[in-house]
């Protein structure tokens, strides 16, 4: 019973920082784990149509229906696509990366949180992409170009890449979920002043690339940020008692010993 008893509870390993090999076989199986879950939908492109009509009729309603004026003024500048096309590929897994890098390094009693953020903001990503499954925009018929495949020859649509991942996969925006609270906290914790600059505008440099490339609606970059507040809430709430359980431990044993 003994042993039972120092064996870490579950919120104490989520509440608390890893050796960073750990860290990182944790993040790549997770991930690996994600990509597998999420390539499990078998929606049609004819249902996946449908509810991004009724996002697109939403947009309408409500006044924000603007995607394709974006795309359509950042395709009047040079070389800009092919820069769009590029930042979307690689600032949501490198800049992840090197943001979760930076805040284990610098930051380590906040690196759980964030974690575990991610991870709880990705679960419910994943619930929503098999139930509710979404076209993007570059696959919805309206006249969206697909800046990453013409740009970059990087085909989103291939049968390989395909293959490793569900092209209805649009709501919520993880691309833009994620950014937000790498923008957050880096505007939070970093102590340069241009650092937190890059912070506060990296969710909007996200949403610029996720719209022109015509890889997300508004509403899906809406969606990404409110997983992440749920995420947030998760994380908070399995965090918290592991954070609240020494200062309690303290105070029952100052009350014994004046008993």
């Amino acid at each position: 019973m003994a042993t039972l008893h120092r064996l870490p509870s579950l919120r104490s390993l989520a509440s608390t920082p890893h050796r960073g090999l750990v860290e990182v076989a944790t993040i790549f199986g997770l991930y690996g784990l994600y990509e597998v879950v999420r390539g499990q939908g078998h929606a049609t492109l004819g249902v996946a149509r449908e509810h991004t009509d009724g996002i697109v009729s939403l947009e309408r309603h409500l006044h924000v229906f603007g995607e394709r004026t974006v795309q359509h003024a950042a395709h009047w500048v040079p070389a800009l696509p092919t820069l769009l096309g590029i930042a979307y590929i690689a600032l949501h897994f490198l800049g992840t990366a090197a943001f979760l890098i930076w805040l284990y390094r610098t930051h380590p009693d906040r690196f759980p949180l964030v974690r575990n953020t991610l991870i709880a903001a990705t679960g419910v990503a994943l619930s929503i992409y098999l139930l509710y499954p979404v076209a993007p925009p570059r696959l919805a018929g309206l006249g969206f170009v697909d800046t990453v495949t013409r740009n970059t020859k990087v085909n989103l649509s291939s049968d390989l890449l395909g293959g490793l991942y569900n092209p209805f996969a649009a709501v919520p925006s993880l691309h833009f979920g994620y950014a937000l609270l790498v923008g957050i906290t880096v505007a939070a914790l970093a102590k340069s002043p241009v650092a937190r600059a890059i912070g506060w505008s990296y969710p909007a440099v996200m949403l610029l690339v996720i719209v022109a490339t015509g890889n997300h609606f508004f509403f899906d970059a809406a969606g990404g940020a409110l997983a992440i507040g749920l995420g947030y809430v998760a994380a908070s709430w399995v965090g918290s008692p592991a954070k609240r359980a020494p200062r309690w431990q303290a105070d029952r044993g100052s009350a014994v010993a004046m008993c």
